[in-house]
């Protein structure tokens, strides 16, 4: 195991030693280009850190952040507010592809942005802050949330024109949407582009402010550098689809149950706890309701008293409708807008799966306990053990950590060599008939 985790660290190691040295040979006269899709996470915040200190390291002239998020924590938007605006790299977000959206906090930190650009079909706003289960907050603290967010667009928005500023705080205010072409209108954007080119050709020329100082761009004859997420990455930002946690946090429940119920194994437990640590960490992002694990829990208790249980399969059955309820109150219950709904047919599958599974366990239980119990010599025949003192026609056998007095079989002349394996085949007394094990 341990050198199993060896070689897993060390492959980790090589790959982010290439993604350095391959991150590293970026040309002179380009523009980095970050991708950041899917609900705000600590993972893309990190992504953004990495790819802002990768283009100031190796004096990239432009920074583009394709964005399209449903939104997020406010603590992570204003984590990546901070690193736009501390940028010494203009930083442009470009809300793409068509039919994306920059929703709420995303609606920040597009306005953070040096310069901001959607793709056709797109939305930005709603902004309005939400409890971590999508439902309304308090009246006191949704009027403190609002008010800071709405200053904080004030100042972002400001130089963009009343309008523009009026339409920022309405979208935090009142959850206002508007589209592409409306948010150009009032000037909350600086264009519409319909592909990366098409942006690099509209921001050529153009005049931003990056910490106070006035910078014009070139960015017509700019070489695209995309940086991609690394594997972990990529990995963790899955975490962001219900489904997957779904799967992760049932897999991860039903291997430790399996280890809890046959001990002293390993792999079980390692591939659960894996899974359970992997699914905790989605449900941390996602926005769940947390009434739904309690259905959850009751689900694998059922399971488990079925084993014991005078009448099995009736609470396995009880067990099947607690845990479908359980997934759709966890996940489904709260609704927010471009965060997926989990499949109702993967979970009543699964649901199926792990009682089927649950009722094979039962089965095999039951014969368990209804099967003759083999005790005293019986349990001998069938062993193997080593030939200790030479069997000619009488020897001694080790069988089990012990010595027993061991003879050939009736009609047997051939002598058992010490060292030889040999079965018994038979108990008489206190002596054991062996032979010879082919």
């Amino acid at each position: 195991m341990k050198q199993f985790l060896g070689i897993c660290w060390l492959i980790v190691l090589m790959l982010g030693t290439l993604t350095t040295v391959v991150e590293a040979q970026t040309p002179d006269d380009t523009v980095i280009v970050l991708s950041a899709e899917g609900p705000l996470t600590p993972v893309l915040v990190q992504y953004l850190d990495r790819g802002l200190g990768l283009a100031e390291a190796q004096g990239a002239d432009l920074v583009i952040l394709q964005l399209n998020t449903p939104g997020g924590s406010t603590d992570l938007m204003s984590q990546m507010v901070t690193r736009i605006r501390s940028s010494q790299i203009p930083v442009v977000v470009y809300v793409t592809p068509n039919g994306a959206m920059a929703g709420s906090a995303g609606t920040i930190i597009t306005l953070a942005a040096h310069a901001a650009y959607m793709a056709p079909e797109t939305v930005i706003g709603a902004a309005s802050p939400v409890d971590s289960e999508g439902g309304d907050l308090g009246e006191t603290m949704d009027a403190k949330i609002k008010n800071v967010l709405s200053a904080q667009v004030r100042s972002l928005a400001e130089r963009r024109g009343p309008e523009a500023v009026a339409l920022a705080e309405d979208t935090i205010r009142s959850a206002r949407a508007v589209s592409a072409s409306e948010a150009l209108a009032v000037g909350l954007i600086d264009g519409i582009a319909v592909d990366l080119p098409d942006l690099l050709e509209q921001l050529d020329g153009r005049t931003v402010w990056v910490n106070r100082v006035e910078q014009t761009l070139h960015s017509r004859d700019l070489t695209p550098q995309p940086i991609g997420q690394t594997f972990i990455e990529e990995l963790l930002q899955l975490l962001t689809n219900p489904n997957l946690v779904f799967l992760l946090l049932s897999i991860g429940v039903q291997a430790v149950l399996i280890e809890l119920s046959s001990p002293g194994g390993w792999v079980a437990g390692f591939i659960g706890a894996v899974c359970l640590a992997l699914a905790i960490y989605g449900l941390g992002i996602l926005p769940v309701n947390w009434f739904g694990l309690i259905f959850l829990l009751i689900a694998f208790v059922l399971f488990i008293l079925d084993l014991k249980a005078p009448t099995h399969g009736a609470l396995t059955v009880a067990g099947v409708g607690s845990f479908i309820a359980g997934a759709l109150v966890l996940f489904n219950s709260v609704r927010i807008p471009g965060v997926p709904r989990i499949s109702i047919p993967l979970v009543i599958g699964t649901g199926i799966f792990i009682a089927v599974t649950f009722s094979f366990a039962v089965s095999l239980a039951l014969k368990a306990m209804r099967a003759p119990s083999i005790m005293g010599r019986d349990s001998l025949v069938g062993r193997q053990g080593i030939v200790r003192l030479a069997v000619a026609p009488r020897g001694q056998v080790r069988l089990g950590g012990e010595i027993w007095v061991a003879e050939l079989p009736e009609g047997e002349t051939t002598p058992i060599p010490a060292g030889q394996l040999v079965v018994v085949v038979a108990v008489e007394g206190l002596r054991l008939k062996v032979k010879p094990v082919k």
